[in-house]
């Protein structure tokens, strides 16, 4: 009875042998014929089998199921699963040829060269049309099936990031800051004679072509920026967004005790100390920040903001001043520094309402309203030359308006109050 059990037994086996060896056949058939359909259908029916089966069988399975969905991504049936399914089979198929008989490797690897390609294109049209969650899993998908190019997985951190899939994308900035990945590449300048612009040749030998050819002129080797830092700052963005304000700082330090001199994350550092409401920290960063850049005129402007609120108005003229002598073209800066001189004015009005009619209280009195009436004479001329630069900023036409009002200036308030009539009606 054993006996017969252990016969039976060997007969089904080969017939599932059998079975499994027609179905591929008929399913590489219908890849080459083009039914596609009929051939995933037929390899759906093989995914129970297929882990017994005999490994030049198994190996046959990965190849065609790779290209199967290859197939139809092409051809636009169920574009992002295609993708991925046949990325998966070819990288299943190459895994396990790894160690033994390598028949489809060579195909598998001519499928998956020409899949990456297509995925790439296909993620960056995506990305045209708005459509960042699939752009992101695409170029996932690429880095996945070359993980020697890991500009596509930061470029999928973007996507991501653009999609507002923070969770996803910080998995991808972790695993970009894990990898140590910087994005520095050397490009190879000259400069168009034609045109004058300078050029990225792509590669030294064509770049040396390109300038011995007497088109180009001006070669130099120039290395990119490094993208560390603002991987570093987006994980840190990012665990703020999510409110895990202690892993954000956390995140920014450890990547400024590598590079303590950089600007991005000293301003990165600062921002989250503003949302942490540390003025000081944050001022103490921004002087920071400006010892190595001290044309910036955003860092004198930001440093402004934060001593007006810190209630040193002295300080943060002096530094909206110094962000205007920088930069004279911000109607913000002008607006800051009005703002910052008039801060003076409700301290004046407090002390004047204070005031009882004594005479030495009269004196006083007539005493502060001639500063008041400076105050006013101060801050009129950065308001009239913000409005050099926005003729129709109503906060400043508005404010023109009043001051020329309380001094009695009659003709200059009723030309303001024209001006603020004529925008409130555009």
């Amino acid at each position: 009875m054993k006996r017969k059990i252990f016969v039976a037994s060997a007969l089904l086996f080969s017939a599932v042998v059998f079975s499994q060896k027609d179905e591929l056949k008929a399913i590489d058939k219908a890849v080459k014929q083009g039914n596609l359909t009929e051939a995933r259908t037929t390899l759906q029916s093989l995914e129970g089998s297929i882990d017994g089966a005999e490994a030049k069988y198994k190996a046959q399975y990965y190849f065609l199921k790779g290209q199967t969905y290859y197939e139809m991504a092409k051809k636009g049936i169920d574009v992002n699963t295609s993708f991925e399914t046949a990325a998966t089979a070819l990288q299943d198929l190459i895994d396990f040829e790894e160690n033994g008989k390598k028949k489809y490797t060579s195909d598998a690897l001519e499928i998956k060269t020409d899949l990456l390609s297509k995925l790439v294109d296909s993620a960056i049209e995506d990305n045209k049309n708005g459509d960042n969650a699939s752009a992101a899993k695409k170029l996932y998908l690429a880095y996945q099936l070359d993980k020697n190019n890991q500009d596509y997985l930061y470029f999928a951190s973007a996507y991501a990031v653009n999609n507002q899939d923070y969770k996803t994308a910080l998995d991808y900035y972790i695993q970009l800051k894990e990898l140590g990945y910087t994005g520095v590449r050397m490009q190879y300048l000259a400069t168009n004679k034609e045109t004058g612009e300078e050029e990225d040749l792509g590669n030294k030998t064509n770049r040396d072509l390109m300038v011995k050819s007497g088109q180009y002129i001006k070669p130099e080797d120039k290395e990119t920026e490094s993208r560390y830092p603002e991987i570093v700052k987006n994980i840190a963005l990012i665990y703020s967004q999510m409110g895990e304000t202690d892993k954000a700082i956390a995140a920014v330090k450890e990547a400024r005790a590598q590079d303590p001199k950089d600007i991005n994350l000293i301003l990165a550092e600062a921002n989250l100390y503003i949302k942490l409401e540390d003025n000081e920290k944050f001022k103490a960063l921004m002087e920071e920040a400006i010892a190595q850049e001290p044309t910036n005129p955003v860092l004198y402007y930001n440093l402004g903001v934060i001593s007006a609120e810190m209630g040193n108005a002295d300080e943060a003229i002096n530094y909206y001043k110094k962000a205007i002598e920088l930069d004279p073209t911000q109607e913000n800066f002008y607006m800051n520094l009005a703002a910052a001189i008039l801060l003076e004015e409700k301290t004046i009005i407090d002390e004047m309402n204070s005031l009882g009619n004594s005479r030495a209280d009269n004196i006083r009195y007539d005493e502060l309203k001639e500063k008041r009436e400076g105050v006013y004479k101060e801050a009129a001329p950065h308001l009239e030359k913000l409005l050099e630069i926005n003729p129709n900023n109503i906060d400043a036409l508005k404010t023109l308006m009043n001051i020329y009002g309380t001094l009695g200036e009659t003709a200059k308030y009723k030309e303001y109050k024209e001006k603020v009539a004529a925008v409130e009606q555009q």
